[in-house]
């Protein structure tokens, strides 16, 4: 039986009593780079909520609601969980509308309200830290997800295949990358924090803040500090010229310092944290959106390539120890580059 048939019929189900008779229409509400899928459904009453349907041979809906729990006793604002179903991998949530902050993001002005309730909600994530409650963001966590450039964006996007010494580059940079975020303050981390994973939200909400209504945090971990900030501000779906992106981030690391939290003491070695923890993220997600292309025939995520790979330039360019990086990256895209330059 398909299961969108299986989903309706739960639906139906749960409402039987209070809508006898009624038919549980759904419709398509988003769908992540993962195996799961979200629709709505709409009421009798004329409310609305959201069906997640997640197969369990391909996802599992535990850490989602164990997530939603230590969330929520942040206070920031999430959907809340009315009905599961485990076994067949569905989860009735409430609805947290449409409109996502990449669609309410207009201008730097909008731009500052929108990421000022993002850095409030993202503050009280982190200071609900406390250690054990979330799987650690460990070494070979954050090197299995490095391992997706080479894997996925080198050799199967590029079809590239590196000779020993662009492999001791790649590895020596990875080191490096490695060796910086794991000696970053341990906290709270979403690992997805970005503009379509926020929503704009405009419904009745009394017992946590409007906005953003926050999404996709069923992987959350404990890890480096700077690994959501980076998320949020450069972003794989929209970028802002780099004086705009300081002035986010400074906000950021002034209400986190205000706020007890243990970010560096000094801006420029807080924003060196956050551009090598940018690096790790890049990577990995260009290895992911290659996956997303070949593995899973998700075409869409190349036309975001190029902004995250300008991200990644603009820092292996700016840090000595990353710049081999950066010439390995010319080589391997048939960039003009410098012919006395050896790995």
């Amino acid at each position: 039986m398909p299961r969108t048939t299986l989903l309706r019929n739960w639906v139906r189900q749960l409402f039987e009593a209070e809508f006898p008779g009624w038919d549980a229409p759904i419709e398509a509400a988003s769908a992540d780079a993962s195996f799961r899928r979200y629709f709505r459904v709409g009421l009798p009453d004329r409310t609305t909520r959201i069906v997640m349907d997640a197969p369990p041979e391909n996802e599992d809906c535990r850490p989602f609601i164990e997530v939603a729990a230590i969330f929520r006793e942040a206070g920031v604002h999430l959907p809340e969980i009315l009905a599961e179903d485990l076994e067949q991998g569905f989860l009735l949530l409430s609805d947290l509308g449409s409109t996502t902050y990449l669609d309410a993001l207009q201008d730097a002005g909008s731009a500052r309200r929108l990421y000022g309730d993002a850095n409030q909600a993202l503050l009280a994530i982190q200071l609900a830290s406390r250690p054990g409650a979330l799987p650690d963001y460990d070494r070979e966590l954050l090197s299995r997800e490095l391992a997706l450039f080479p894997d996925w964006y080198l050799g199967r996007h590029l079809g590239v295949t590196l000779d020993d010494r662009q492999n001791s580059t790649l590895h020596t940079a990875f080191e490096a990358i490695l060796a910086n975020n794991l000696q970053q303050p341990q906290v709270f981390v979403h690992r997805d924090f970005h503009s379509r994973n926020l929503m704009l939200f405009d419904g009745p909400s009394s017992a946590f803040p409007a906005n953003p209504g926050i999404l996709d945090f069923q992987d959350a971990v404990c890890g480096p500090l700077t690994y959501d900030v980076v998320s949020l501000y450069r972003d794989a779906y929209i970028a802002w010229p780099e004086q705009q992106e300081l002035d986010f981030v400074i906000r950021y690391w002034e209400a986190a310092r205000r706020a007890g939290l243990p970010v560096q003491a000094d801006f420029h070695d807080f924003y060196r944290d956050y551009e090598w923890m940018g690096a790790q993220r890049q990577l990995k997600v260009l290895g992911i959106f290659a996956r997303l292309c070949h593995r899973d025939g998700k075409r869409n995520y190349l036309d975001d390539m190029p902004r995250v790979l300008a991200y990644l330039r603009r820092t292996c360019e700016r840090y000595r120890e990353l710049r081999p990086l950066a010439r390995l990256l010319d080589v391997v895209e048939n960039r003009q580059v410098d012919v006395g330059y050896t790995f």
